[in-house]
């Protein structure tokens, strides 16, 4: 089962130290600044692509020395860098895609960044989103085994369709029993599991799973 992370452009204050993820993941992708980030930690850096209208000359020759692959493509184009990063990594075949540097900055691209997490599960792909303080990850229907993670306590569920039916949460301090929730609801915002694993299930929609810190 083959593992994929994609760094891009986003603030690289809030891009977590990928060396603690460096043993799950058996590739790294670069978009525009990203392969940058990449580099600058020292990992080894498979594909670089994008336009790179965000980089100075120091940092492309950093990339370029870095990158098994590198690929630049016009800054005039239908696809974000990012979107062109995610098909790289589909033609890999992955089981799993982490998604850094996504968040913070522009507004418009963090929630396009996140409505990607919807393409990737219709692919049959599990995909998440990292970055200091939060980790998102979109979920279709069914029972998820949710584990304790200490630099991110708090749980939510956002539903991302207009309602999630059939909620059960086993194992948090606020249980819930045969639960629906819509846009706008904040019944399950900053919820915390009682040991290492909870139990999470839902029977139709689509939510939106973020574990969050305060500070990390």
């Amino acid at each position: 089962m083959k593992v994929v992370a994609i760094v891009g452009n986003g603030p690289s204050g809030l891009v977590p130290n990928l060396h603690l993820f460096k043993d799950e993941i058996d590739s790294w992708i670069g978009a525009d600044r990203g392969a940058y980030l990449i580099a600058e930690q020292k990992i080894p850096l498979e594909y670089a692509v994008g336009d790179f209208d965000s980089i100075d000359k120091h940092e492309r020759q950093v990339i370029s020395k870095n990158a098994a692959y590198m690929e630049r493509h016009p800054i005039e184009k239908d696809e974000t860098d990012m979107e062109i990063a995610l098909n790289r990594a589909y033609a890999m075949n992955p089981s799993k895609i982490y998604l850094f540097g996504v968040t913070g900055g522009r507004l418009d691209h963090e929630l396009i960044n996140i409505q990607l997490l919807y393409t990737i599960l219709n692919k049959g792909i599990q995909a998440v989103i990292v970055d200091q303080s939060n980790q998102i990850e979109m979920l279709s229907p069914g029972i998820h085994t949710i584990e304790n993670h200490e630099a991110y306590p708090y749980i939510s569920l956002i539903p991302f369709t207009k309602e999630v039916e059939g909620i059960y949460l086993s194992g948090f301090y606020y249980p819930l029993s045969n639960t629906t929730i819509s846009w706008g609801s904040t019944l399950c915002i900053s919820n915390k599991l009682l040991s290492k694993k909870g139990t999470f299930s839902f029977d139709k929609g689509i939510v939106l799973l973020v574990k969050s810190g305060d500070t990390i």
